[in-house]
Order: C-alpha cells, then structure tokens, then sequence
C-alpha cells in the first residue's frame, strides 16, 4: 500500500509535468501550422521587396524619380495591399506570453486545484520566493478563488512573464497570467529538484537522493571509494593535463604529416571518410548455408527448449509464496502476450493451453521487472557461455540504442511526442547489448533524453557481465554521460554525429596545437572541477551503490533553470574526457570501426524485435508506463532466448560442417549474428507440443546441408 502511494505521489507529478508540456507543444503546433499556411502569401512578398529593391536601385543609380520608378514596378495601390497583409502576416519574434496564457488557463486553472489540494511541496532555500507564491495560489483556490491580494508577487518569475503580468490590461487578465506562470514555474522548480514533493520517491529534493554526507565521509576514510577516479581534484588534473597534452600533440604531428587513416583536417575542416564494409562475401555466403541447416520451429518449442536447458522460468516465482508457477507452460504464454503485443485477451483464444482468467492471474502473481530481470540474467549468463559467441565479440563490449514504438492513445502517453519520430505519441524502448548479441538490460522511457538512461543500463543489471567500453549512436551523446562513465570506471564510445562542429578543451595553452586550433573551444575550468570536485565523488558514488539512479539525477541536474556548480563541474570534467575520445576518435580507426560494428549488431537485433512484436504492427496500446516496461521486459527475454537458441545450433551446425572435413576460419564465424528468424513460426497458434522433435540427444536435427551453398573453404 505504501508503495502504491508513493508510486500514485510520483505519476500525479509526471502527469502535471506532462499535460503543461504538451499544451507548450500545441502553441508551438499552432505557430508553424500558421507559418505553413501562409508561406505562399509570404513568399509573394518576398517576391514583391525583390522587384521594388531591383526598381528602387536602378532608379536611384539612374537619376530617376523614385516615385515614379514604385508606380511602374509594382503601383502605390498594391503596394498599400502588400504592406497591409505583410503586417497580418508578421509573427512575433517571441512567443506572445498573454496569449499563451489566455489559450492554457482555462486547462490549469481546473489542473491546479486538484495538483495542489492532493500533494504537500517543500523548497530549497533559493526557492523560497516561488515556494510562497505556491502557498498563496493554494490558498486562494482554498478559498474558491474570492480573495486575491491587493498585488502579486513576481520576483519568482522570468523577467517576461513579470513583464506580461505587470502589463495586463485588467485585474481579471493580471490573474490569469499570473496563475499560468506560478503553476509553469513550480513545474520548473520540480524537474530541477528546488522544489519537491512530500511522500515521492522520484520527485525529491536532489541532496536527499544522494548519499548523505556524513555517511560518504565514512566511506573515504574506511576505504577506497567504488570508483576508478583519484581521491583529489589535484591529481586528477595533474595527470589529465599530462595525458592531453600528449595525446594532442601525438595527433597534431599526424594531422600535420597527412598520417591519419581516413581523415582530412585542412584549416578549420574535419572530414572522416565513411568505413567500407568489411563483411566479405564468403561470411554471407556461409551464413546463409548455416542459416539453411537450422531446424524450423514454433517460438513455443522455441521457449520450451531454452527453458529446458537454462530453467530460466524459475525465475517467475509467485509474489508470495517465492514459488515458481506450478506450469511453467503457462507464465512462458504470459510472456509471449507480453513480447509478441498480443495482450492476455488474444493469447487467450490463440492459445488452448490456458484461459484468460488463468494467464491474467499468472500475469498478476509471477511477472514482476524483477522476476523479468533474473530471467533475463539467466539467458544472459547462457548465451555469454557458449564458445561460438566468444567469436561474436569481446566479453566486456556492450552498445546501447533506442527504438521507437507509437502508442495509441493517451493516458500516460501524454506529453510523449518527438517531432524526430513524427507529432504522434510514442515511447522507447532502450536497450543494452552485448557486443556477443545479448539483450542484458531494457527499460521503457519517454521518446526523447536517451542520455541519461546509458550508465543505468550499465550498472543495474543482474547478469553476470564486466563491461568496460560501451558505445551508443548520437542520442546517448552528453558531456555529463563522459564524466560519470569516467568516474565510475566505463569507456565511453559513442559515434558522434557533427562531430567537427564539437570543440575540443585544453588544461593549457590552447594555441600549442596549430592543426588543431580551429577546433579547440577553450580550457576546462579547473577552479570549478576542484571547488565541486568532492561533490562530484559523492554523486557517483550514489550512482554506483545505487542509491540514486543515473538517469534520475542526471535529469534532475539536466532541468536547472540556471545549471548548479555541481552539474557545471560535470560537464567541465566530461569536456575534458570527451576530447580525449575524440582524439582517439580520429587517430584509432579501429575504433570507429568497432563502434560502428555493435552498434549494427543493434540494428540487426532491431529488425528481430520487430518481427517478434508484431501485433498491430507495433504500435503499444497501453497506457501505463508499467504495462510498457512490461512489453519491453517481455521482447527482451524472448529475443535473448532467441540468440541463446541460434547460438546453440549455429554452433551445431559448424561442428556438422567440421565432422564433414571441411575447415572454416573463426575470421569468418566472427561476422555471423544470432540473431535470423526466418526459420522460427512466430505467428498462428501458440502450441505447447512438448519434446516433439527432438532426437535422442536431446536436440533437434539438422536439416541437410547438401541442398544448400557450397563451403565457404574447402578442407
């Protein structure tokens, strides 16, 4: 009960955090939808200044009347016209606040009774001023809105909603701004932690998600912190300087010498040539043979033979007793309605084996995001075991990327656009991959701040992995990201896009490196880093005992209105990592080729979840965000035992091609991916057909390879 209340306490705050923005949103529709509208009309009056300028400046280089050269070109007549629709046509250089406020008051004036009357807020002592503005509006909606102070307070306020307050009309009008940006500026103050709620668990003041710092003192002096930083700002400087002026000058020299593989700097340009595919032909020529040797059958026997071999149902225990489900059959149904979008209610009539009363109530006792997470952990653990993957990649290379999913309707989904993603709303289901092509950790999150969900990813999975360099597209791309992979020991390796246009920082001179000059945007402020260096430790360090997810703080440091010296000092030491990876970057082309690499092990594992979620092509109909983890947790576990399955008999298959006399080179093996389905039924009936199939050493048989391509080598 108590944990519903906290949980209810965080989603009123997000719903509110939620329905403002998506009226923001609406305006921001509206203006461009505006703009749409009249670009032809504008666009004759661009076309009509174009002729008058033209007429204007050869009258003028000619000696001829002005007046005259206007009554030819275009007629005072028309030009009365154009000026008077130009001025209709003209929009605001910024956004009209009155009427913003006329179009949103009405939505949160009844929003603001109900948000205020159901929680209790507490402020830091630099928001005290909107923290009394809030306790004002509280009580004059106490008093249904029949006593309002001779004058409002607006010291809290930005300067242009002061201005737009101060500026109304009416007192009528004064009001309603003033009530708009009160309850907009407590949605700032929430997102930045300056104000929090009584009873939240998500929605806390910052220092109280922190370790606390008698606590962290204890730790240093015990012994050394979990992290891979130094104990002093001193040290870390001192030995970053050293390392950067190295690597600096190690790149310079080649940049200079026209030494860099595939890379062009001339004056201020930065060009890296595109990577060739290195895949060779005889790699896909041997995939498509193994692919052609694998038995075909439903994802139920599928899911019935990995359970076999792993017991990874175990993990679904009840609720209470902590017993597994008395039919494994049925949470493994449960699961497929999770992975495959079906929902109970259609798995139901698409199963025989169980009803929708009983897959509803194994839904309800056994699948948790824990019991998900150790299942998940225990396919992991599996497929990271056998010797085929080994080819697949390095043990402690992971990547991570998002993929999109629209949702339909609202409910929670509200306020969940991305416009990279179209105006419907959407989620994400963001995932982390091994670099041997196993899905260990999975989170469901709105459609925009991938960033912050990297390092979560990282440390707060169960499986048995020691990532140490982890890659991500430009959506995990933050300065805060490199700071906190740094402090806590992680490489961090993402493809960056735009990269010429990210400046490179120095702890010295910044004129040293002539080649490099052009990129090269300033120092790092090493007053700042020491002054919060401390802070620092202690923020990562609640991050990696787990007392605060990185993906809370990071986006609470993220929503400042004015960024603290603790979320500054951040991004000064990420600057500083981040120039040491683009240095990297563009000296190391085997690193770019290594990013590039797992993050196409993503995209090949993209298709595969698209394939396995197939029910109305995708799109999510549920509406809260736990029933989204759900989908995610559910794709995540079948795709994982979906590599596990090709894993096992890829490898199989090799060893049939061996016992044959032919001899196949691991530089080829190293380009397979388990992660093909065109041999397994993921659609019709979902049947339970128990051990049918399997041959007396307990696996299913190949099927010939005669009748496939010939040997990628020849014994």
């Amino acid at each position: 009960m108590l944990d519903t209340i906290t949980r209810l306490t965080d989603d009123t705050v997000a719903l509110f955090d939620r329905a403002v923005g998506r009226m923001f949103r609406r305006a921001e529709t509206r203006e461009r939808n505006a703009l749409l509208r009249n670009t032809r009309a504008i666009n004759d009056k661009v076309r009509l200044l174009a002729r008058l300028g033209t007429a204007l400046i050869e009258a003028r280089e000619n000696g001829a009347d002005l007046q005259e050269a206007v009554a030819s070109a275009i007629g005072w007549d028309k030009l009365a016209r154009s000026v008077a629709e130009a001025e209709r046509l003209a929009r605001p250089d910024k956004t009209d606040l009155p009427a913003l406020a006329a179009r949103a008051w009405p939505v949160l004036h009844r929003l603001g009774p109900l948000f205020l009357g159901s929680l209790r807020f507490h402020a830091v002592p630099a928001a005290a001023a909107t923290f009394r503005a809030i306790e004002l509006l509280r009580a004059i909606y106490e008093n249904g809105g029949q006593k309002w102070p001779p004058s409002l307070p607006t010291s809290f306020l930005r300067p242009a909603w002061r201005e737009a307050v101060v500026s109304a009309e009416t007192a009528n009008r004064r009001r309603h701004i003033w009530e708009t940006a009160t309850l907009l500026a407590l949605r700032d103050r929430l997102g930045a932690g300056d104000i929090w709620v009584e009873g939240s668990r998500q929605w806390r003041a910052v220092e109280d998600q922190l370790i606390p710092p008698a606590r962290f003192a204890a730790m240093c002096e015990a012994r050394p912190l979990p992290l891979a930083a130094p104990k002093t700002a001193e040290e870390y400087l001192a030995e970053r300087r050293t390392l950067l002026e190295r690597r600096l000058a190690e790149v310079s020299d080649k940049a200079a010498a026209d030494r860099l593989e595939d890379v062009r700097i001339t004056g201020n340009e930065l060009k890296i040539s595109p990577l060739k595919a290195v895949t060779p032909a005889e790699a896909e020529a041997l995939a498509d043979r193994l692919s052609g040797m694998l038995p075909n059958l439903r994802i139920t026997s599928l899911l019935a033979e990995v359970d076999r071999w792993t017991g990874f149902s175990d993990a679904f225990t009840h609720l209470h007793s902590g017993a597994p489900a008395e039919d494994r059959r049925v949470v493994l149904t449960a699961v497929l309605a999770d992975a495959t979008n079906l929902g109970l209610t259609r798995m139901a009539e698409a199963c025989s084996l169980a009803s929708y009363r009983q897959l509803a109530w194994t839904a309800a006792w056994h699948l948790r995001e824990e019991t998900y997470r150790q299942a998940l952990a225990t396919l992991v653990n599996a497929q990271q075991r056998q010797p085929l993957a080994a080819l697949f990649g390095a043990a402690d290379v992971s990547s991570s990327d998002g993929q999109h999913f629209p949702t339909g309707g609202r409910g929670e989904a509200v306020g969940a656009v991305n416009a990279h993603y179209g105006r419907t709303a959407s989620t994400l289901f963001y995932t982390h991959l091994s670099a041997r092509q196993a899905p260990y950790h999975t989170v469901a999150i709105p459609p925009s701040g991938e960033a912050a969900y990297v390092i979560d990813g990282l440390l707060y999975h169960e499986a048995d992995l020691s990532i140490l360099t982890h890659h991500t597209d430009g959506g995990g791309v933050s300065d805060h990201n490199f700071a906190l992979a740094y402090l806590i020991g992680f490489y961090f390796a993402p493809r960056i896009p735009s990269l010429a246009e990210r400046r490179l920082y120095t702890l010295g001179p910044t004129g040293a490196w002539p080649v490099l000059a052009p990129f090269i945007g300033g120092r790092a402020d090493e007053k700042l880093i020491t002054a919060h260096w401390n802070d620092a430790l202690r923020f990562a360090t609640s991050v990696r005992t787990g007392t605060a997810s990185a993906s809370l703080l990071l986006k609470r440091l993220g929503a400042y209105p004015r960024q603290n010296g603790l979320a500054l000092a951040l991004r000064e030491i990420g600057r500083i990592e981040r120039t040491l990876f683009v240095l990297d970057w563009i000296e190391l082309p085997g690193l770019r080729r290594q990013t590039t690499a797992e993050l196409n092990k993503g995209e090949a594992r993209n298709a595969l979840v698209r394939a396995v979620c197939f029910h109305r092509l995708g799109r999510l109909r549920d509406r809260a965000i736990e029933a989204q983890q759900y989908r995610a947790s559910g794709l995540a576990l079948v795709t994982a035992a979906i590599a596990l399955w090709n894993t096992v008999y890829i490898g199989r298959a090799i060893d049939a091609l061996h016992r044959g006399g032919e001899m196949i080179p691991d530089a080829l093996l190293a380009h397979l991916a388990p992660v093909g389905w065109q041999h397994i039924n993921l659609t019709g009936d979902y049947l339970w057909d128990g051990d049918i199939g399997l041959a007396p050493d307990g696996f299913r048989p190949l099927r010939s390879a005669a009748r496939n391509l010939r040997p990628a080598v020849a014994a």
